[in-house]
């Protein structure tokens, strides 16, 4: 019996050596993927958020419409800043909804490209393994959502955040919404562990520019205005390996901000569908370059040297747009 007992915990010992190993080296690198630029070294997408309703509130006529403009630019792929399912995100793979609200509604030839997601606080309230599962893609292939990833094209690598596990009101004071923690717990390793990876991989990229895509605001006029967390914890990391741009959603609406501490621009766009028309909050002007309360999206035309951003409304109509450039030569330190 002794023995037997002993072995137990040994076994015991292993095992919690294990577990908790799993633990303290879950700081691994973001998956990455490929997506090479057009013969003339230049990618052009879309980005929209804040959709997923089954063609309501005007989600059809913005999906008809990012067909268009997707066609004359000849996008590389979509981007979407979540909350992709409203209003609990997807019971499990076999929901309907995925289909209602995707697949029949982004159906322009144009749009069958690579939808790379990220997920919003709405899709927290449902099965997130759903959303996150490979079957999704046998049922589309365009599909492509993790919670924390990286698109490299070359010329540009986009940084995938998962923002909503940042924010505390989900976890301290959620009322009678339930956030789906089962992957996040403990809370504060898996902060730790994404701002490590995003930080190392922001470190070790080449790319001409940096572009963070996460679901929640950092500086807003908008309704949720700036997400306090994240300028605590992530804007630090942004600003120190200077990222070009932050694009989100979250805020129902198109948006423009610019810093007066830093270089980085901040482009909001979650007018996918549902909008909040009427909802402003006061910003400095001199940050504020564009807010629209209404539908649409965001284009970005992007090169070594020059990056373009539109929006549109619901309607094609060009609302606001943006130039950046950078020299063509890199200065490399000796």
């Amino acid at each position: 019996m002794d023995a037997d007992a002993s072995n137990r915990r040994v076994g015991l010992l292993l095992w919690v050596i294990i577990a908790f190993s799993g633990v303290v080296f879950t700081a691994a690198e973001l998956q990455r993927f490929s997506h090479p630029p057009k013969d003339d070294g230049s990618i052009s997408l879309l980005v929209v958020g804040d959709w997923g309703r089954k063609g309501e509130y005007n989600q059809s006529q913005v999906a008809a419409q990012m067909g268009i403009i997707a066609e004359k630019l000849e996008v590389d792929f979509v981007i979407s800043t979540g909350d992709n399912f409203y209003d609990r995100g997807l019971e499990g793979t076999d929901d309907p909804a995925f289909e209602e609200s995707f697949s029949k509604i982004y159906t322009a030839p144009s749009l069958q490209k690579e939808w790379y997601s990220v997920l919003g606080n709405h899709d927290y309230r449902g099965d997130v393994e759903a959303q996150l599962s490979p079957y999704l893609r046998k049922l589309d292939n365009r599909w492509i959502c993790l919670r924390s990833f990286i698109v490299d094209t070359e010329i540009v690598e986009f940084f995938f955040v998962d923002t909503t596990p940042f924010v505390d009101k989900y976890f301290n004071d959620p009322g009678e919404e339930v956030y789906d923690w089962k992957a996040i717990l403990p809370r504060q390793n898996y902060l730790s562990n994404l701002l490590k990876e995003v930080d190392s991989a922001l470190k070790d990229s080449n790319a001409k520019w940096k572009i963070v895509v996460g679901h929640h605001t950092l500086k807003s006029a908008g309704q949720h205005g700036d997400t306090q967390e994240l300028l605590h914890q992530l804007l630090p990391i942004l600003e120190e390996n200077k990222v070009d741009f932050y694009m989100n959603g979250h805020d129902h609406c198109l948006q423009h901000t610019s810093s007066m501490t830093s270089p980085l621009q901040y482009f909001t766009s979650g007018g996918g569908s549902k909008a909040w028309r009427g909802d402003i909050n006061w910003m400095d002007p001199k940050e504020l370059k564009f807010y629209y309360d209404g539908q649409g999206f965001l284009s970005l035309q992007i090169t070594p040297s020059q990056a373009n951003f539109t929006f549109f409304d619901v309607f094609g109509n060009v609302l606001h747009q943006w130039a950046s450039s950078k020299p063509l030569l890199h200065h490399s330190a000796i």
